[in-house]
Formats: structure tokens, C-alpha cells, sequence
């Protein structure tokens, strides 16, 4: 393994990372802090690779990451904190250690079980919550996603896709309530709470709630741009347009590009 291409290639980005940090004035200025926000939109470059299925792009992205990754260790060692090969070997001991029915004699049945058994080996090594590990600097909707699977590993859970419907019918309601009080709290709190369970209610269809959600984002702003050209072709502005001139062209394009 030692000599194998991929072992060759990661050794190459080290190595061109050891050169940038001595000699390029760029790459010398760069701190944790300085890479950070870098480091969260190549995370999202990446995410955007994902939902599109786009596979050279995924290559891309994994590289720019890769190279992140490499950096902070690099800055890591410099300041004395860890080195790369720590960083590694210290991944690699906890997937051992929190993989007992790979590297060790315990039986699993299913995925579930393996996700169960990984949150009761995390209790013991010291954690005090389940939701220790959820980064609190997660987008709302992917942090409610992540609370869910976490309670569900410990059996905080609906037993069926029926409840969780009913759930979300009486957030629905909830928010009704508040809407004809007009209470602007109550109404943000309901809200809040419709959108936490119709996150729950995707979980129990298999579906990536973010997910989902970001590819109507782009299918809306496909459609919204196409209206726009259209409007240009016409010789008109979309501030000039009422809503129903726009509505028929949005309309029309639906029905060119159903799917889209």
C-alpha cells in the first residue's frame, strides 16, 4: 500500500503543501481562522456537486477539500499541535473501535444496529449527549435532520410514517391558531415547530429533507431566469409585467419543462 498510486498521489499534495507553505507569500500568510470560511465554501461547492450528480465536479471539490484538510494538519504540526500522520492514525483507531462487528466479536443485524451500537460507544467514551457531536454552527434545517437521526438511535421515535403525518397536521393547525391570534411569536414558534416535523416526516419517506428543499431552489431559479429571457425576448421587463403576464409565461414554461 505503501507504494500504491493513491499512497503516491496523497504523498505528491503533501509535499506540494510542505512547498506553497515555505515559498508562496499567500499560501505563508494563511491561519486556521483565515482558512475557515474558504473551508465552508468548498464544503458547500462540494454539497452542490452532490445534488447535481455531478461527478466531475464531486472529483474537484473532494480534491479542493483535500488539500483544506492537508493545510490545517500543516498548521497544525507548525504549531506544535499535531501532525498529519496523528490526525490520521486517530481516525483510523476510532472507526476500529467503533466498529466492534468488524474488528471485533460483536453481531449486528442491520445499518440501524450499527448506528445504535456507534451512539452507545460514544456515550461511553465520555460524551454527555447524544447530541454532543451535532456542530452548532449547522444550517437549522440539516442540524434538525442530524437531532432526529440522533434521537432516533436511542429510541426516541414515531413507530410509523402515519404518526409523524399526524404530527405535522397538528403543527399545521398550531400554526393556524397563532396566525388568527396574530401572535408574531407564537406564529414563529408553530412555524419552527411545522418545519421540525415536515424535516421528520421526510426522514420517515427516506428523503434528504436539504436536499430536497435545494433542488427546488434551483428548479425555481431555472424557471425564474428562462421567464426573465422570455420577457426580454417580448421587449418587456418583469417590473413592468403583471402578475398574471408573468404567471402565463411561467405557466408555459412548466409545461415545456416538466421534470426541470
Amino acid at each position: 500500500m505503501e507504494n500504491s498510486p493513491v499512497a503516491n498521489a496523497f504523498m505528491r499534495l503533501v509535499r506540494i503543501m510542505d512547498d506553497l507553505r515555505e515559498k508562496c507569500p499567500w499560501d505563508r500568510k494563511q491561519t486556521e481562522q483565515t482558512l475557515r470560511q474558504l473551508t465552508i465554501e468548498e464544503t458547500y461547492e462540494l454539497a452542490d456537486a452532490i445534488t447535481d450528480k455531478d461527478w466531475k465536479g464531486i472529483k474537484e471539490e473532494i480534491g479542493d477539500l483535500m488539500l483544506h484538510m492537508i493545510f490545517y494538519a500543516k498548521i497544525g504540526a507548525e504549531q506544535n499541535q499535531f501532525t498529519l500522520e496523528e490526525a490520521l492514525n486517530s481516525i483510523s483507531e476510532k472507526l476500529i473501535h467503533r466498529h466492534p462487528h468488524i474488528y471485533g466479536d460483536i453481531t449486528v443485524k442491520d445499518e440501524e444496529e450499527v448506528k445504535q451500537n456507534w451512539e452507545k460507544l460514544k456515550l461511553k467514551e465520555g460524551k454527555k449527549s447524544v447530541f454532543s457531536g451535532v456542530p452548532a454552527a449547522l444550517p437549522a434545517l440539516v442540524k434538525a435532520i442530524r437531532i432526529q437521526e440522533k434521537a432516533k438511535q436511542v429510541g426516541f421515535e414515531w413507530d410509523t410514517r402515519e404518526q409523524v403525518w399526524e404530527k405535522v397536521e397538528e403543527e399545521t393547525n398550531e400554526l393556524k391558531e397563532a396566525i388568527g391570534l396574530n401572535d408574531h411569536a407564537k406564529m414563529e414558534e408553530e412555524f419552527g415547530d411545522l418545519m421540525f416535523s415536515l424535516v421528520n416526516y421526510a426522514r420517515f419517506l427516506q428523503l434528504d429533507a436539504e436536499n430536497a428543499l435545494e433542488k427546488t431552489n434551483k428548479k425555481f431559479i431555472s424557471r425564474f431566469t428562462r421567464m426573465e429571457a422570455v420577457a426580454m425576448e417580448q421587449g418587456k421587463s418583469l417590473n413592468d409585467m403583471t402578475l398574471a403576464e408573468m404567471d402565463a409565461i411561467w405557466d408555459h414554461i412548466k409545461k415545456q419543462n416538466r421534470g426541470i
